[in-house]
Parts: structure tokens; C-alpha cells; sequence
């Protein structure tokens, strides 16, 4: 993953409540399994009409929050399914942010393993972030500093270490693993080498009579 850092950008405000992960991304695209190319169906219905072009209502068909890298969205945002293409569709947009009074639980979680930073925030300041992203502002998040800011104010908000620290390095969760063992992982092979000396040797595998078998 890219390391997250800070991003400076116009906001997209979303305020609509229970958005859930079938609007984000609708359940007829989930047989696209390549990450890549999955933002064109973002909020499809909502983007696009019935013909495929783009409606001009809706804010994402609208500058300049067309080019936004951050949503302010309302309450329980990615609500419904566990569907993480919902996630990989608003990476692939261009989103590295999405904040928001609350989260569907699986959907903030997807989030995190994505590399998109999900910050959720309390409704007085949710309220005046989301007023000066109407107003076209220029919001930046900085996980450094674990603060959000735009011209008439700021706030900062609360993340996991563990997950502050993956997003800060570009860590998906095998290269946490991998970080984190302190030698655990060598330590665990070298113990099922000498119990199971066998699965060691190329080529062969254990026979269930206990010989060896050559595929």
C-alpha cells in the first residue's frame, strides 16, 4: 500500500444517512474482481442515469468535487453487506479519506486494510466540516498529527496505533506480519522441521501409510 501521510484537498460532501455498501457499489458489478478500473462503478445509479450518462445533480459529476480525495459522509456510512469491492470502487475513485459521524463496522474495517483512512467524528464538528465543504474548502487530514482542518477550523480525531502506524508505513496486513514476528515465524519453522522433516524434502509429500509418496 502507499503510505498515507496527509492529503490536502476539496471535500465531497455526502450528508445522506445509511449509505450503504449496495449504493457505494452495486451488488451487479461484483463479478469484477480486478481492483483496478472498479471507481467508474462508484454510486453507479447515483452517477449515472439510465442511458450511462452522468447526472448532474449528483456531487461527484460536479466541480471541482469531481477531483476530491476526501468524503464527508453521514451517519452509518457502508452500512449493509461486507462487500470490500465498496472500498476498493472509492480507492480506485481517487479517495484516500472518509469521514464521517459513524461506519458500518465491516465496512470501517475494510477501510483500513485498503489503505483509505476512516475517521469517524463527532456531530458539532461533523456538522461545521461538512457546512465548509459545501462551501468548496479546502480540507486537509494529517494522520501525523491526527488532525483535520480547513479554513474556519479544526479537529483532531482518535485511530487505532496499530492501524495509524500500517497507514503511516503502507503496510497491508501480511507485511505487518511480517514486521511484527521478531523471528517468530523462522522460529515456528525450524520446530515443524525437526517434528515433520519430511514436508522439508522436494518433491515428495507424506503418504498416509506414513512412507513417502512422488508426485
Amino acid at each position: 500500500m502507499t503510505p498515507f501521510g496527509r492529503v490536502k484537498s476539496v471535500a465531497a460532501p455526502l450528508p445522506e444517512s445509511d449509505i450503504d455498501t449496495d449504493v457505494i457499489f452495486p451488488a451487479r458489478f461484483l463479478l469484477l474482481l480486478d481492483k483496478a478500473g472498479l471507481g467508474k462503478h462508484l454510486f453507479n445509479e447515483r452517477r449515472y442515469d439510465r442511458a450511462g450518462k452522468p447526472r448532474p445533480d449528483f456531487i461527484l459529476n460536479q466541480p471541482p468535487f469531481e477531483t476530491a480525495r476526501i468524503l464527508v459522509a453521514g451517519q452509518r456510512f457502508g452500512s449493509g453487506s461486507s462487500r470490500e469491492q465498496a472500498v476498493w470502487a472509492l480507492a480506485d475513485f481517487g479517495f484516500a479519506c472518509v469521514i464521517a459521524p459513524s461506519f458500518g463496522e465491516i465496512f470501517y474495517t475494510n477501510c483500513f486494510k485498503n489503505g483509505v483512512l476512516a475517521i469517524r467524528m463527532d456531530e458539532t464538528s461533523h456538522r461545521a466540516l461538512l457546512q465548509a465543504s459545501q462551501a468548496g474548502d479546502i480540507v486537509t487530514v494529517d494522520l501525523e498529527r491526527q488532525r483535520v482542518s480547513w479554513t474556519s477550523g479544526a479537529v483532531s480525531f482518535d485511530i487505532d496505533a496499530y492501524r495509524r502506524r500500517a497507514l503511516l508505513e503502507g503496510l497491508d496486513e501480511i507485511a505487518q506480519t511480517l514486521s511484527d514476528d521478531s523471528g517468530a515465524i523462522d522460529d515456528f519453522e525450524a520446530r515443524w522441521s525437526s517434528r515433520a522433516p519430511w514436508v522439508q524434502i522436494e518433491g515428495q509429500h507424506a503418504a498416509p501409510d506414513g512412507g513417502k509418496d512422488t508426485p
